[in-house]
Formats: structure tokens, sequence, C-alpha cells
């Protein structure tokens, strides 16, 4: 029974998600979690731009609440918007234009959609990025390419870090599969060595004044020299 209870909530979680993607449209969201409270329903949505998906004074919101009432059956949703600060390291808004990209210039120039938005990526300072696009994209045969740059872990611990998302471009000659995998600046790699700035400086410095007492001992062993070869 408990089985089937957990299956069936997560039926009604990941329906409530795509019906919250369809609405808002694609490339405008990221990620959508949903937390349940002894006061109600919480649902937390990413998004690149909150203004866009909350709408003119929140109408957006009210409408979506309601339809989650009504058509869902949620006692009390609250949402709650969280802003993107960098969209350029959220795969799925990555992985989401590149497939509107696709649906709107044609596969043809599947090529430099990829290369342009990886270039983006790690000019933004990505440690790593690989783009996968599969399909019937400049023949008849289905192919799958990759566009990748930079360090990207596939095992181990520090693959956790790596931000993975995949969605469909829906072009003349057919469903179009789009992968994206991000790994960020500011992600923590084990075997990653990082140097703290002030202890090189002391180094530096040390060294430096190492370097300013071994110019004086010769100075004065040459003067010393020079005083014997006088005398």
């Amino acid at each position: 029974m408990e089985k089937r209870k957990f299956i069936e909530l997560k039926k009604e979680e990941y329906g409530i998600k795509e019906y919250i993607k369809k609405s808002l449209g694609k490339g405008k969201i990221s990620k959508l979690d949903i937390e349940y409270t002894p006061v109600g329903e919480k649902i937390i949505i990413s998004a690149t731009k909150p203004g866009l998906v909350i709408g003119k004074k929140g109408e957006k919101i009210e409408e979506l609440t309601e339809v989650l009432k009504n058509k869902f059956k949620l006692e009390n949703p609250h949402i709650e918007i969280k802003e993107i600060k960098n969209p350029l390291f959220d795969a799925q808004i990555v992985a989401d234009e590149i497939a509107m990209n696709l649906e709107k210039m044609g596969n043809l120039k599947f090529k430099v959609i990829a290369y342009k938005r990886l270039q983006e990526i790690m000019n933004a300072g990505a440690l790593g990025c690989e783009i996968r696009i599969s399909g019937k994209l400049p023949s008849d045969r289905a192919k799958s390419w990759r566009f990748a740059e930079g360090y990207l872990k596939k095992s181990g611990e520090s693959r956790k870090e790596v931000d993975r998302a995949k969605t469909t471009a829906l072009t003349k000659t057919g469903m179009i599969g789009v992968k994206v995998s991000i790994l960020p600046p500011e992600a923590k790699i084990c075997d990653r060595i990082e140097i703290n700035e002030e202890i090189k400086n002391r180094i530096k410095s040390l060294e430096y004044k190492e370097d300013e007492k071994d110019n004086i001992k010769e100075k004065n062993i040459k003067t010393k020299k020079r005083k014997n070869k006088k005398e």
C-alpha cells in the first residue's frame, strides 16, 4: 500500500511539474520542487526572469494557484519564485534555448547553434561543458553529435557537481534530442588544486629577502678579496 501511495504521489508531482512548464513556456523555468508542509504545498520555481512568470500584479501566479486547487486538488498551494543568477550555468535553461533555436532556425544549423552556446558558457567561466544533439539532423539517418570543451567529471563524487539536463525539439524532420552537462566554476573537485594567494605572496617575499641576503654576502666577499689584494 505504501509503495502504491508513493507511486501515485510521484505521478501527481510529475503531472504538476509538466503542467507548470507547459503553461509558463519553454526556456523560462529551470528547476521545480514541491515541498509538503503542515500549512499546505510549497512549489518552488527557479526562473531566469521572475517578472515574466509572476505577470502583472501577480495575475499568472493567481491563475496557476486556482488551476492547482481545482485540477490537481491541492489544498493550499503556495508558489515561490527563485531567480537564476547566471542562466549560462543552468543546464536546463541552456538545453531549452538550444531546442527553441533548432525549432526556429532549423536543424541544418545545429552546429552553429551548439558551438555558439558552448563558447558563451566557457567564456562565462565554466570549467567544462558538453552538448549532445541526436536525431535526423543533416541526413535521413539518426545520428548523435557531441560538442565539448574543458573539464567534465563523469565518475566519482565530483560527478554530482555537474549540472545535467535534457529536452526535445520538434522540427520538420522529426524529434531532436538535446542533452547538456555543465561544470560550474564554483564546483568542488577532489583532484583540483587551489593555491592560497596570501601564502604564495609570503613565500615570494621570503625568497626575495633570501636573495637580498645572498647578494649582500657576495658583495662583502668581493670587498674582502679586493682589500686582501691591495694589502
